[in-house]
């Protein structure tokens, strides 16, 4: 038995990666917030809430990421899409249907978040004003595109890619400037962060949060970003898909 679990181990990247890149992950995060702390020491006292609201906004994307991919494994696991292609469905009416769910989920869930820190520590998310739904949308968006790479990933290489669904945004975390600015990573770093939609979006909050201005052109360019990688997503995607329908994929994979 300790063999069996040893060969599927050594025959599959994902799980490999699933060993050590949790750890690794935290490490990097944690010791670029100590950094961008031990050189501003008052950040936290002029900003107040700055942390809980980049804890809210990442959640919107993680949940948007979950919300779509998680239901997309549901139907893995019930070994239920070969049943529902045999039906008139298109891949793009059943991929609308798990985007329209991940909205009403990340709203639900995030809900009792929200007037939890509104009554205990009297902060409101809302007091970003009006820029706030170009936050929120642009969020959204990149949870849906990343949840779209990692459905096509499991279609391709099966089960074994399943964990993306729950690491990947957790991978991105520490390059996504959620508690510290684009300028705490290294030089070789930056273009990486500033090449994801979600490191415009913080940025721009911080704006708002401590320097009390907002910069338009930041939203804008997360947007772009996004709507470049939907349709790349989308492509890659409908690629995947068809190849396992082409292969008889979609009636093998399951628990």
């Amino acid at each position: 038995m300790v063999l069996r679990y040893w060969y599927l181990l050594r025959r599959s990247l994902p799980r490999q990666l699933d060993l050590f890149y949790w750890p690794a992950v935290n490490v990097i995060l944690w010791g670029f917030f100590s950094q961008f702390l031990a050189g501003n020491s008052s950040f936290v006292a002029r900003a107040g809430g700055v942390l809980l609201a980049g804890m809210f906004l990442w959640d919107v994307m993680n949940r948007s990421e979950l919300g779509v991919s998680v239901g997309f494994l549901e139907e893995v696991w019930s070994r239920n899409l070969g049943h529902m292609f045999v039906s008139p469905l298109r891949a793009h009416e059943w991929l609308a249907s798990l985007i329209a769910v991940s909205v009403f989920r990340t709203a639900i869930g995030l809900a009792p978040a929200v007037l939890i820190a509104m009554a205990v520590f009297h902060f409101s998310i809302f007091d970003l004003g009006l820029p706030l739904a170009g936050f929120l949308a642009s969020l959204l968006m990149m949870g849906w595109w990343l949840a779209l790479l990692i459905m096509a990933a499991i279609l391709r290489y099966g089960q074994g890619a399943e964990n993306l669904a729950w690491a990947a945004t957790f991978v991105l975390s520490p390059i996504s400037a959620i508690y510290y600015p684009v300028s705490v990573l290294p030089t070789w770093l930056r273009p990486v962060a500033l090449a994801l939609p979600s490191s415009h979006v913080f940025e721009g909050m911080r704006g708002i949060m401590v320097d009390h201005v907002f910069r338009g052109g930041q939203l804008a360019e997360a947007l772009a970003l996004n709507l470049a990688y939907l349709a790349f997503s989308g492509a890659v995607f409908l690629w995947a898909f068809h190849g396992a329908r082409t292969r008889g994929a979609l009636l093998q994979l399951g628990e």
